[in-house]
């Protein structure tokens, strides 16, 4: 997890959100691609940013709903995975991981193109059998430099990013105005027709990318509910709108042939026409502008592309170590140095117009399926999906936005349509041969079509249960905080998690100051690194006698008991073993603060140890039934087949017969027939008490009762634990309950 996973202070104003997004698309598509989509539209060139501003406008309408249900980074990603699973969200992921490659090289070749016009080389250099132009060479060297930039740690800032952006918008205004002023619309060159716009389309769309990350930022958004969804669809109708003047004013400004004359003399029309309109002074400002545009985009992308890594890691549709952090840097360079490898290749590779239309193809595929997620999402009636904005028009706007995405693709190359589909069947075939094997998430919509299996189609059933993940070992997690107790939790995690086949993954919670941004703790707070570094070695260590895998991580946060509940959540951990400190007593006899008592749910089984020395040798399990005994009793029957334990099942109960006759079903029903088996009579903290004098190890169920019986009266549970001198597991298993329930209890 990255700092861009936790509580992030929401310091984001509605101007400072819309510019996130234009930001991403103000680039180099406007200042390299307004000559190409001339030349091979007309004067409809207009109509194809317009097209293009609409097809991304319905996605953008999706993104806006699903971003304020589910604010994770990952962004498209997330939502695909989340909704139609992880063969989609293979598909999904490796297109925009790729998608960004093939936009960064679009972006560096563009760069390479704006220096050679400002210095003025000529020529190409022979490399062997290779002969590579200029503008390549410019590209590469280009490429490798942001690559090495990103690879270090350095990075532009979100204020240069603006001043950047601020620039370029001050630029195309000038140049858009003094055109404006200049136009003729007898000057329009003529539109060459429906299929040359619709296929101009699928070219410039790159110039939309990007717009959904500002998703990945909601947690820092004020008023996210309504300044989200106004930044995205603002960000896509206000760069709409400056694409379209900005195309009308180079058409009608200039006579016609002119801008002709220079795509085939290789010049950057857009620059010429700057010329033409403002003298040299024009020139230098287009001239500059570009550079900015697509050094500045290319690094965006690099840096992006990170990100979705890490999503993909985290879900193990990729393996986790892509997102290992160099010891120096802090970076994730392995990630890092691919993206770059394939950035470099493609450049090397491709032109302008094929790397163009190959990143459009494949975010074209990334909007459609995020339409289509959203139709699920509504459809399926997932409990949990609450998004603050909804979709007006449902089901219209996204159906249109999935039939207009897939559509734009078939007017496409065709030699760019199956290199895409070639990538398309690639991420297939990744998530059958390796990922399949290794995820957890299973998506909305393959839950939804095995849970009806009986009124589904057997065709669907069958392949719903085909591309099923059978994968993700059992996944016990162990926040660390005190080095005094790492080593029983370590312990008694591996020992759960060797009996079921599974994995451990090690966490330390940085908490950091609410007045210091997480972004710059992780980069800044070394002593805190090298102390969570110490602690998860010393956690491996402990870890070497069982044979058990392990995972470490470390999470700056500016909470700490809270965090690990989601930390929980998007690791997707089948258990949670912590110690038992004194913020776990919020909400008397169960895990959690009052507050997630009331409003949420644990994410997971959780089981927190109070620690008196670690000694499995005799375990006492109290239980009256409840959901969470079920849990004590699992969690008791591992340790019996890792140490050869005793168990010892308490039942309180003045009517002793009925208490041994309630032992001797539940025993049997979870396969303890040879438990020992105790019924006591009268208050349950004190007959717990006298159990426990002699066994080793209380292992007791999270309590059942209300909150505000627990607050007024207090809980056996918490006085069980207080009153015994052994070590103490409260285990505690996630239930639906209501508002009702929480408050009073269930009947």
């Amino acid at each position: 997890m990255s700092a861009g996973d936790e509580e992030l202070a929401k310091d984001l104003g509605p101007l400072a959100a819309l510019t996130i997004g234009v930001g991403t698309m103000i680039g180099a598509g406007i200042f390299v691609l307004p000559g190409t989509a001339i030349e091979s539209a007309g004067w409809h060139a207009v109509l194809s940013f317009v097209l293009g501003g609409a097809i991304a406008l319905l996605t953008a309408f999706s993104a806006s709903e699903l971003g304020t249900a589910m604010p994770k980074s990952g962004g498209a990603y997330y939502y695909v995975n989340q909704a139609l699973g992880p063969l989609f969200g293979s598909i999904t992921g490796w297109a925009n991981w790729l998608g960004l490659a093939f936009a960064s090289s679009f972006y560096m070749v563009g760069f390479g193109q704006y220096v050679q016009a400002i210095v003025g080389i000529s020529g190409s250099l022979s490399l062997g059998f290779v002969t590579v132009s200029p503008v390549k060479m410019i590209a590469l060297l280009g490429a490798a430099f942001f690559v090495f930039v990103n690879y270090v740690g350095a990075k532009e800032t979100g204020r240069l990013q603006n001043v950047i952006v601020g620039i370029l918008v001050i630029i195309l205004a000038v140049f858009t105005v003094v055109g404006a002023l200049r136009a003729d619309l007898s000057n329009l060159p003529a539109g060459k027709g429906f299929t040359p716009l619709v296929t101009t389309t699928g070219v410039i769309f790159v110039s939309y990318l990007g717009f959904v990350q500002i998703t990945s930022v909601a947690e820092e958004i004020q008023d996210p509910d309504r300044s989200l969804p106004r930044a995205i669809i603002g960000s896509v109708v206000l760069v709409t709108s400056i694409y379209a003047l900005v195309l009308l004013t180079m058409t009608a400004a200039v006579e016609q042939g002119f801008i002709a004359e220079q795509q085939l003399a290789g010049n950057i029309a857009v620059v010429e026409v700057g010329r033409l309109l403002l003298g040299p002074v024009g020139a230098v400002a287009l001239l500059l502008g570009g550079l900015l545009a697509t050094a500045s985009s290319a690094n965006a992308s690099i840096l992006a592309s990170s990100r979705i890594n890490f999503a993909m890691g985290r879900d193990r549709i990729v393996t986790p170590e892509i997102n290992a952090i160099h010891n120096r840097f802090g970076t994730p360079y392995r990630a890092i140095a691919i993206t770059g490898g394939l950035i470099l290749l493609f450049i090397a590779a491709g032109s302008v117009e094929l790397l163009a239309t190959l990143g459009s193809v494949l975010h074209l595929i990334i909007y459609g399926l995020l339409n289509i997620a959203l139709i699920v999402m509504r459809e399926a009636n997932v409990v949990d999906y609450e998004p603050s904005y909804r979709v007006p028009l449902y089901p219209a706007i996204p159906i249109l936005g999935v039939v207009l995405s897939f559509a734009l693709i078939a007017f496409i190359s065709p030699t760019v349509i199956l290199l895409s589909a070639l990538l398309v069947g690639g991420a297939i075939l990744w998530y059958l041969a390796y990922a399949k094997s290794r995820t957890t998430v299973q998506g909305v919509l393959p839950e939804f079509i095995l849970e009806r299996s009986e009124t589904m189609p057997d065709a669907v059933v069958s392949a719903a249960t085909s591309v099923k993940p059978d994968g993700g070992e059992y996944r016990v997690m162990v926040p660390l905080a005190n080095p005094e107790h790492e080593s029983d939790l370590i312990t008694l995690a591996s020992a759960i998690a060797k009996q079921r086949g599974g994995i451990v993954e090690a966490l330390h919670i940085v908490t950091v100051p609410d007045q210091t941004t997480l972004e710059f703790a992780a980069e800044q707070f070394d002593e805190e690194k090298k102390e969570s570094q110490a602690l998860l070695d010393a956690a491996e260590r402990d870890t070497e006698s069982f044979g058990t895998p392990i995972e470490k991580s470390t999470i700056f946060s500016h909470r700490s008991f809270e965090e690990i509940f989601d930390a929980a959540r998007s690791h997707d951990a089948d258990l949670v073993v912590m110690g038992w400190g004194p913020e776990s007593h919020g909400s008397p006899g169960r895990i959690e603060s009052a507050m997630d008592d009331l409003g949420t749910s644990l994410p997971c089984d959780v089981v927190a140890l109070r620690n008196r020395g670690f000694d499995p040798d005799h375990l006492l399990v109290p239980t009256a039934g409840g959901p969470s005994s079920d849990l004590s009793a699992e969690i008791a029957t591992l340790l019996q087949s890792e140490y050869g334990s005793r168990i010892t099942l308490l039942n309180v109960d003045d009517d002793r017969e009925a208490g041994q006759e309630f032992l001797e079903n539940w025993a049997s029903e979870r396969n303890l027939g040879e438990a020992n088996l105790r019924v006591e009579g009268g208050d349950v903290s004190t007959a717990i008490a006298d159990a426990a004098k002699d066994c080793t190890m209380v292992i007791i169920g999270a309590t059942g009762r209300g909150l505000l019986s627990r607050l007024l009266q207090g809980s056996e549970v918490v006085e069980a634990a207080e009153g015994v001198d052994r070590t103490v597991l409260l285990a505690e298993r996630p239930t639906d309950r209501s508002l009702r329930e929480r408050l009073f209890g269930r009947r």
